[in-house]
Formats: C-alpha cells, sequence, structure tokens
C-alpha cells in the first residue's frame, strides 16, 4: 500500500472517527456521471502533451478533490470543451 500524505492521513483519520458520512446521490446524478463515464472512458487514441509543472500539479490536486485520476480529469475537460459544454467563467470587471 502506497504512504499517505499527512493530508490523506488526516481525512482517514477523520473517516475512521466517523466524521465523515456518505451521502446519497439521486438517479437524475447518477444518470448524469456515469454519462461522463461512459464518454470519458471509451478510449481508442493515446496522445502525448508537454504540459508546466505547475499546471500538472494544479490539474493533480484538482482531480484529487473530485476523486478522481488526472488522466481522466483531463480527459473529460478535453471532451467537454470539444463538445461546447466547457465555459468560461465570467469575471467581473473593475472600474
Amino acid at each position: 500500500m502506497a504512504k499517505l500524505t499527512p493530508k490523506e492521513k488526516e481525512i482517514a483519520e477523520a473517516v475512521e472517527r466517523g466524521e465523515w458520512k456518505s451521502v446519497k446521490a439521486d438517479e437524475a446524478e447518477k444518470g448524469r456521471y456515469k454519462k461522463y463515464a461512459d464518454a470519458t472512458f471509451r478510449k481508442d487514441r493515446r496522445i502525448n502533451i508537454r504540459l508546466s509543472s505547475k499546471d500538472l500539479l494544479a490539474l493533480q490536486k484538482r482531480a484529487l478533490e473530485e476523486g478522481i485520476p488526472y488522466q481522466t480529469l483531463i480527459s473529460s475537460l478535453l471532451h467537454k470543451y470539444v463538445s461546447n459544454r466547457l465555459v468560461e467563467k465570467e469575471r467581473k470587471r473593475s472600474a
């Protein structure tokens, strides 16, 4: 088994103490995530890509927060982008 980071250890201990509880997802939410997974996991091509260390670390952090492998997160983001479902958040303009 891999050695846990301090943050992972903290989370594991919190779970063991009963501080975290499972939540039930409704059927619509399960269906939505199943659809995402089906589209994301149906992979028939491989690519290589170069990223900055900073961007890769940020992607890995976000993937950890989402509970998915970072490669899956990248694939999902690319899929959403090419299917016009990835939208940029509007920024507030300062006056």
